[in-house]
């Protein structure tokens, strides 16, 4: 890994309200930025917004506006929700910013010797502005199973990208792991799904059909169809072509995808950077979806998350513990408020929050508040690196779970307060309370250290605690119990009493 490094995530459409797997997104970038900064790294982290195509100017023209005030009254939407997860990002681009149309066809005249004309008939679902198979839409009784909306037959005169020339090089590139694809089942996947051969796609649409895009260069009866608009985003964001810039952080360490999107990823998209003589991004990584429950999340069920909600009821680092910890990195993951709340009273709040707290009020009580010395237990932390460093973001919060309750489990074992009844007629007592104290400062520390990329406020909030030397109280408890979707303890305790 060289020091500049680069993330991107899925710039969603706005046509629509931030959704908990945008959330996801940010989520899972802002945490491989944070830590790589940590070890030096000098990154850049790209958000931003899709603005065109059809559903855009659908949407705008029912709200009696123009597609352009329509997206500017829409994408701060996800800009809020960007910066209420956390996400450090240092690039936001809108497809509608007038150097990614630029540069968008300059790519397209880049691209040339892979373009021809045709006319295509094919099956269309509006929902994911994509043309399928025959044979997809078959398997799936002709209803897009994301959408759950027919597929329509279109018939048009389009240009297409000739994605297929690319076949061998993408699926060596892949196979060699010069573009993994992780996990190692979505690579698998994807490969199956090229193995007679990527399709050559079709990259524009009739101006009549589509009005709301990129202009072709040189042909004002097409529209350039949002896929090509929208990856090019990764680079233009950057700079390219005519920012000399980009070139310090192209090609992207990682990209951050949903399952849903990775064909569009590993196979249009390397078409496009080959064609242009550029090199693949080193890894796509390709989360899952988040159910409720068991089920698929959707609004006619109400069962849909919102994001915001978690935040301004729990706080932010509660927020991004359950979907670090409880959310597999690289599968599909559950959410239900119950275990939210489990999770947050009784990991973040008993686990974490108590033994911060209890270990402050006893050098307090015991030791004037003067920490001695805090020896930076080097607990063995090469487990989680190696989850950081395989992307299994879930896998490095447990590491820092384990250390957390041999914690807790420790102060149990040693009993710190009966050394301390026996300061005044044990004169081993002191130096013996010290060591204990300080054993377990150091530990705070390093879970501090290690939880810096999960829960930022909450390691700040650690490191200010116990760094100096002497410790800092800070107002309030780390993590108050909350209790607005499971019974409050409490109030049975009181009823039985």
């Amino acid at each position: 890994m060289g020091k500049n490094l680069y993330i991107t995530t899925a710039i969603p459409y706005v046509n629509g309200t931030p959704h908990i797997g945008n959330a996801l997104d940010y989520l899972i970038a802002d945490i491989w930025t944070r830590y790589q900064k940590q070890n030096g790294r000098e990154v850049r982290f790209q958000v931003g917004t899709d603005e065109h195509g059809n559903k855009i100017a659908a949407k705008a023209e029912a709200a009696g506006l123009t597609p352009q005030a329509y997206t500017d009254s829409m994408y701060p939407n996800f800009e809020k929700l960007m910066k209420k997860v956390g996400a450090s990002y240092t690039d936001f681009i809108r497809t509608t910013d007038a150097h990614h149309i630029g540069a968008t066809q300059y790519i397209w005249q880049q691209l040339q010797p892979y373009i021809y004309k045709g006319s295509y008939e094919g099956w269309y679902c509006v929902g994911c502005e994509a043309f399928v198979t025959d044979k997809e839409a078959t398997e799936n009784n002709g209803i897009c199973p994301d959408h759950n909306q027919p597929y329509q037959r279109l018939s048009e005169e389009n240009y297409y990208l000739r994605t297929s020339a690319f076949t061998d090089q993408i699926r060596e590139a892949i196979e060699k792991g010069k573009m993994r694809i992780v996990p190692e089942f979505r690579k698998k996947e994807f490969l199956e799904l090229i193995k007679d051969g990527l399709q050559d796609v079709s990259i524009s649409r009739p101006a009549k059909h589509l009005s709301w895009g990129v202009p072709v260069p040189g042909d004002p009866t097409q529209v350039m169809y949002v896929w090509i608009d929208a990856l090019a985003n990764y680079i233009t964001v950057l700079g390219y072509p005519d920012r000399p810039e980009w070139q310090a952080f192209w090609p992207a360490e990682v990209q951050v995808i949903g399952k849903d999107i990775l064909r569009f990823h590993a196979g249009i998209w390397p078409a496009m950077l080959l064609g242009l003589g550029l090199p693949l991004p080193k890894k796509l990584l390709v989360h899952g979806f988040i159910d409720s429950g068991g089920q698929k999340m959707s609004k006619t069920v109400g069962n849909v998350v919102d994001p915001n909600e978690i935040i301004d009821q729990y706080g932010l680092d509660a927020f991004r513990y359950y979907f670090s910890r409880h959310i597999p990195t690289l599968d599909d993951g559950d959410f239900t408020w119950e275990k939210f709340e489990n999770a947050y009273n009784n990991e973040l709040g008993n686990d974490l929050g108590n033994v911060v707290q209890r270990v402050a009020s006893m050098i307090m009580r015991y030791q004037a508040g003067v920490i001695g010395d805090a020896r930076q237990t080097e607990h063995d932390t090469k487990k989680y690196h190696d989850a950081m460093n395989n992307l299994e973001f879930n896998k490095a919060v447990d590491e820092v779970w384990i250390s957390v309750r041999a914690l807790n489990q420790y102060i149990e074992n040693v009993k710190p307060w009966e050394v301390a009844k026996r300061l005044d007629t044990d004169p081993e007592a002191e130096g013996h309370l010290s060591d204990i104290l300080g054993h377990c400062v150091g530990v705070l520390l390093q879970v501090g250290d290690l939880l810096v990329p999960f829960l930022p406020d909450t390691a700040a909030k650690i490191h200010a605690t116990f760094e100096t030397g002497v410790v800092v109280s800070q107002a309030g408890v780390l993590f108050p119990k909350i209790y607005l979707h499971t019974p409050d303890p409490r109030a049975s305790k009181q009823q039985t009493a």
